[in-house]
């Protein structure tokens, strides 16, 4: 059994002061879990490198999960200041492979190793305070403010998964060995592989809120089909059985790829697994920290995308139709097996939770039923794009876990890995990525008459997004000009140079494509992955889709494209990026213009962002602020507001006089005029409200 094994906690109890000190002991588990891993690091230097052309340097994984931590206390206000306000912007966004996440790394200065431990620190004392501090009733639920500790040790379970595919990732003369880190040491000849039989049978996927383990987004809700009797191999696929493919030329030849499939193969230059190493006329397997003689009964490590190959190229040789698993196939694999969910089911009977090994295993080790490796050993790549349940919320502390992947490019892994712990082995847990990506994953192939539903257009159905697109690039109503296009033409009339532009607090993106049409370049930012999704389809899809409310749960389908709007020539241009409007990473700068759009009485600390903007803008640069000054307390705190109040001498403070005096020091203000906007939340409801504009110049 290994040291590093601790299962997560459950939910309910009737004992708090237990309950405090099992998650303190789970917190602190999992911290240092992270922070031993980082050991296969040769030397500090190391930090600074990328593992992989696409991610960061290593430094911004070993600060991340750390600022995590303060950014959601922040946010959901549990804590009120940061620790370290620097490296909770630069630490903050690290969804790689979304479109709007920054790639180029270049322009951040990474900070000092020595000094994120100390700040890795620093979180470790706060967190373990808070855990024994804030306010604790059983059962813990999803407004519990332990809730969001639970999320921020969940978060840091995923990384320490996906830390560890970077460092196999890394050229081995940057990585050294790690005594507590046990590679399997046994292997033996291919097996050969052979189809078992599942019986048809009706599935039931998704979760109470009631229900006693913590649980993303995603799990919730619920989903039905009834699937029809199928075949599934017996054991995963292994190193062994999928040589032949590549020794047929698989990798060469097209028939077996799709479209997705041979651009991966262009980019990549992929001949072989990513974990395999040519040696002359034979391949050797890439561990943690060595690369060993081929184990040809361990599970093969892939994407998707050479999953499917594989499959085409085996149906080709057998005369039959081989594919992936879906998400509800897998569901009667898994009570096929008649598994039972932790804390119930013992983690020695897998290769998971790091309790017999930190790398794979023989595919014929752990048996469940006469199928092997149902959890375990390595993930399971499936052919169902991840969606929303019927039911499904966002947790409004992590807008962005979930929404972001429910685009059709997202394909769901099952089962678990030798390197997956918490949330990541529980029933039902739903975790996708994009095709070409790697994990600690690999396969098992069914043979399957279901077909896999993909809707050809995505509709959005979050109600608050829905009413942005439709606010931003809907109709007018009322006689009300569209807010973007006419903000837009305000700040049109100031500006003298038309470089670079920051849409900020950009929603859905309208009016930074508007600024496009005139800004050789513009950058939207948003703190809700939610929205800039929108403007990120738009200009990477060509399309928006979403519902029009009429009346409580009827709606109206709504497709908008970007030839339509005219942005079609400009769309390179315009980037999105999610951020923090009072904390953002030193690289958004050298702005002719920001827009800040109805932001300032949404932010937690607006005074913070005004005090700073002047420093993002070149000189005789325009800030643009607009606002209906609608301030509340569940945005902003009372002592932050900037107007909207009487002071203790009874005077009433107005937002525009305090703006002045927060900005004359850097700004000359130019203009101030009202520009009405109208937000449609059904077809017989509406907010029409009043923008106050004021337009500012850099002094």
């Amino acid at each position: 059994m290994s040291n590093f094994s601790l299962y997560p906690v459950t939910l309910d109890g009737t004992d708090a002061k237990a309950k405090r000190e099992e998650i303190r002991d789970y917190f602190n588990n999992t911290f240092s879990i992270f922070e031993k891993i980082f050991e296969l690091l040769k030397d500090d230097t190391v930090f600074y490198k990328k593992s992989e052309i696409t991610r960061h340097p290593m430094i911004f994984y070993f600060g991340h999960t750390a600022t995590f931590f303060v950014n959601k206390l922040i946010n959901m206000r549990i804590i009120k200041e940061r620790i370290n306000p620097k490296f909770e912007s630069i630490f903050a966004v690290g969804v790689d492979e979304m479109v709007w996440d920054d790639m180029d790394s270049t322009n951040i200065k990474w900070p000092n190793v020595t000094d994120v431990r100390d700040y890795r620190a620093k979180v470790r004392e706060l967190v373990n305070e808070l855990i024994m501090d804030i306010p604790l009733t059983l059962p813990i639920t999803q407004d519990s403010d332990m809730w969001i500790i639970l999320m921020g040790i969940e978060h840091e379970r995923i990384h320490i998964e996906t830390s560890l595919v970077l460092h196999r990732q890394m050229p081995l003369e940057f990585i050294k060995d790690v005594n507590e880190f046990n590679i399997c040491s046994h292997s033996s000849k291919t097996p050969k592989n052979e189809m078992v039989q599942i019986n048809s049978g009706a599935v039931i996927l998704g979760k109470e809120k009631s229900h006693n383990l913590y649980g993303w987004d995603n799990e919730y809700g619920q989903y039905k089909e009834n699937i029809e009797r199928f075949q599934v191999s017996k054991y995963l696929v292994s190193n062994g059985e999928y040589m032949s493919f590549v020794e047929d030329g698989g990798y060469e030849n097209d028939k077996y790829w799709d479209d997705e499939g041979k651009k991966f193969l262009k980019i990549s230059g992929a001949k072989h697994p990513s974990f395999w190493v040519k040696s002359g006329d034979t391949y050797k397997y890439r561990t943690l920290s060595r690369e060993i003689k081929m184990p040809l009964d361990w599970p093969v490590d892939v994407n998707a995308l050479e999953a499917e190959a594989f499959c085409r190229y085996k149906g080709e040789k057998d005369s039959v139709t081989y594919s992936l698993p879906s998400e509800a196939e897998y569901r009667l694999i898994y009570n096929h097996a008649k598994l039972e969910d932790i804390p119930d089911f013992h983690e020695s009977r897998a290769n998971l939770n790091f309790y017999h090994y930190f790398s794979s295993c023989p595919v014929n080790e752990f048996d469940f039923n006469g199928i092997y490796d149902v959890v375990g050993n390595v993930w399971q790549w499936s052919r169902t794009p991840i969606f929303g349940f019927s039911g499904f919320e966002i947790h409004p502390a992590y807008d962005d876990f979930s929404i972001p992947t429910f685009d059709n490019r997202h394909v769901l892994i099952l089962g678990s890995s030798w390197a997956s712990s918490g949330n990541l082995i529980m029933k039902h847990s739903r975790y996708a990525f994009r095709k070409h990506f790697y994990q600690n994953a690999g396969f098992r192939y069914v043979i399957s008459n279901a077909k896999t539903k993909v809707e050809s257009d995505i509709y959005e159905s979050d109600e608050l997004v829905s009413q942005y697109c439709e606010f931003q690039y809907g109709d007018e109503y009322f006689g009300v000009k569209n807010f973007a296009k006419e903000s837009v033409k305000i700040a049109s009339r100031f500006v003298k140079n038309t470089n670079k532009a920051l849409d900020l607090g950009c929603a859905t993106g309208r009016a930074t494509f508007e600024l496009a049409k005139s800004f050789q370049e513009v950058e939207g930012i948003d703190f809700s992955v939610r929205f800039i999704q929108v403007g990120s389809k738009l200009k990477n899809d060509g399309y928006i889709a979403f519902r029009t409310y009429q009346e409580g749960k009827l709606y109206k389908n709504k497709k908008i494209t970007i030839e339509e709007l005219g942005y079609e020539n400009i769309k390179e241009r315009v980037s999105f990026w999610q951020g923090d409007a009072c904390n953002l990473k030193p690289n958004f700068n050298s702005y002719d213009l920001i827009l800040a759009k109805n932001l300032i009485d949404r932010l937690y600390n607006p005074k913070l962002f005004l005090d700073t903007v002047h420093e993002r803008l070149n000189g005789d640069g325009i800030l643009v602020l607009t606002s209906p000054y609608t301030w509340q307390e569940s945005s902003t705190k009372k002592a932050f507001w900037l107007g909207g109040y009487k002071d203790d001498s009874g005077r009433e403070i107005k937002t525009i006089n305090t703006l002045k005096e927060i900005l004359e020091k850097n700004f000359e203000f130019l203009h101030v005029e009202d520009l009405e906007f109208v937000i449609k939340e059904t077809q017989r409801k509406y907010q029409h409200s009043v923008a106050e504009v004021s337009v500012w110049r850099k002094r």
